[in-house]
């Protein structure tokens, strides 16, 4: 007698950022969980993305504060980054936070199966691990199999000097020199760490401004701190053909005839949608042109019992997204209703400085016809931000002009990444710049600059010069 498939209320694909806290909900709620995993739970964000990324971010910045540690009186004398132990800590800090996320799936009773999996007819699941393959039963699945770097035709990707982000947090040395194609969020980030370690940067951007998708005050002001710093950035301007592979680097010439060369190349462009090989198609789940699968607010896709979360129903990309989109489709899959809201998502920016921002900027407030009132506030007027010697950049409040409410905050300045959340919990509430301007803020403290920016959409900022005098 053939034994039975296993049956399970709820089958996670994937145990990234949406993945896992997906299967850890559907538990909570009483269902029997199984998530799939072919590489390592965290994803992504916890392996090759996020974590890793702010890990070398913090010992980068620990870096740039020693060499400035003169300014505030304290002489330090031999400051010698050691690459090495720096990775060695970034691989520490991810390895930590897996175990995590292994115990909580297994104090939660999530059976965690390592393979890749792809759909059959009659709600089974194929798993094709390292042990034989195992088919198992499940009553709803949810997809959160995530992205992976976009690559471009030009770059031959099977040579070391080309890199995408996941290379770059490998590698062994830090390059002299390097080229980076795209100067969105991820090409942003390694240009703050790789230039604080000392490398030479150029940045080429197809758009005509760096961080295209940010308010365009805070890509002018980056460009400026970037150029600064020694990173070159071209706008307009693209990879023409690459002139030679070498094993000690790139020579590539550009849109405007330039010829540039480097120890490495990191191509930063985006990412693509893990959505192949999963049998979708002879199922009959709705994908896009570019693969993205589609579904509704309560995460369900077009066939009944079939969810998908996270990057691979493409929207705004972002772990803490895929994070609320997987409590969603956990919960719409074991009997409850829940639906997606993104009116209030914030995003960060860890460059240096950071950069937090939060619903409308002022670029899309005129494209959607919205008045609205501008108000800003800079760091340089902050006693604290003096005191911290972090004095650069502003916050800026996007007002509706006619019923005062906040519409959206653009933060460039000292952990801009957490000042964010006080404007999106003030959005989220439906609050004016009026109840932020008249909520007593800690004094000295950085958050008193968006409290100042809100004094100011009304004429009333104390540490605001009053405009012609």
């Amino acid at each position: 007698m053939a034994e039975a498939e296993p049956r399970y209320d709820v089958v996670v694909i994937g145990a990234g950022p949406g993945g896992y806290p997906a299967a850890i909900r559907a538990a909570q709620r009483g269902a029997k969980v199984a998530v799939i995993e072919k590489e390592k739970v965290g994803g992504t964000c916890l392996n090759w993305g996020c974590i890793p990324t702010k890990t070398l971010l913090a010992s980068t910045e620990l870096v740039a504060h020693a060499r400035e540690a003169g300014s505030f009186g304290v002489k330090i004398e031999g400051i010698t980054p050691d690459w090495t132990a720096i990775m060695e800590r970034k691989q520490t800090v991810t390895d930590t936070l897996v175990r995590g996320i292994l115990s909580l799936l297994k104090a939660n009773k999530v059976e965690l199966i390592a393979g890749t999996a792809s759909l059959t007819p009659g709600k089974k699941v194929l798993v094709k691990g390292a042990e034989g393959d195992s088919t198992l039963e499940a009553d709803r699945v949810i997809i959160a199999t995530g992205s992976e770097p976009a690559e471009l035709p030009t770059f031959d990707f099977s040579k070391p000097v080309v890199m995408t982000s996941t290379d770059a947090l490998a590698l062994q040395s830090v390059p002299k020199s390097l080229i980076i194609v795209g100067s969105g969020v991820i090409g942003s980030e390694f240009a703050s760490i790789f230039s604080t370690m000392g490398t030479q940067i150029v940045m080429i951007e197809l758009m005509d401004r760096m961080l295209p998708t940010e308010d365009s005050r805070v890509s002018k002001q980056m460009k400026s701190t970037f150029r600064k710093q020694g990173i070159e950035i071209k706008t307009e301007t693209t990879v023409k053909e690459v002139l030679e592979y070498r094993d000690d680097g790139i020579k590539v010439e550009i849109s405007s005839g330039d010829v540039l060369e480097a120890e490495k190349l990191l191509v930063s462009i985006g990412r693509r949608f893990n959505s192949g090989g999963l049998g979708l198609e002879d199922l009959g789940v709705e994908l896009d042109e570019r693969g993205r699968i589609l579904v509704n607010d309560r995460m369900e896709t077009n066939v009944g019992g079939i969810y998908a979360i996270g990057d691979v129903v493409g929207g705004i990309m972002l772990a803490h997204v895929a994070t609320f989109e997987g409590l969603v489709a956990a919960e719409n899959a074991t009997g409850g209703s829940s639906t997606m809201d993104y009116s209030v998502v914030p995003a960060c920016i860890f460059t240096t400085p950071e950069i937090g921002s939060v619903g409308l900027n002022t670029d899309r407030a005129a494209e959607q016809g919205i008045e609205v009132n501008v108000s800003r506030f800079s760091f340089g007027a902050l006693g604290k931000a003096i005191a911290m010697g972090e004095d650069r950049g502003f916050v800026q409040l996007v007002i509706d002009a006619g019923t005062d409410k906040v519409l959206g905050a653009q933060i460039m300045g000292p952990h801009a990444s957490d000042l964010i959340h006080e404007v999106t919990v003030a959005m989220k509430l439906g609050a004016t710049a009026e109840d932020i301007a008249t909520t007593i803020h800690a004094h000295p403290s950085l958050p008193e600059a968006i409290m100042e920016a809100a004094e100011a959409a009304h004429g009333k900022a104390i540490h605001v010069a009053p405009r012609g005098k």
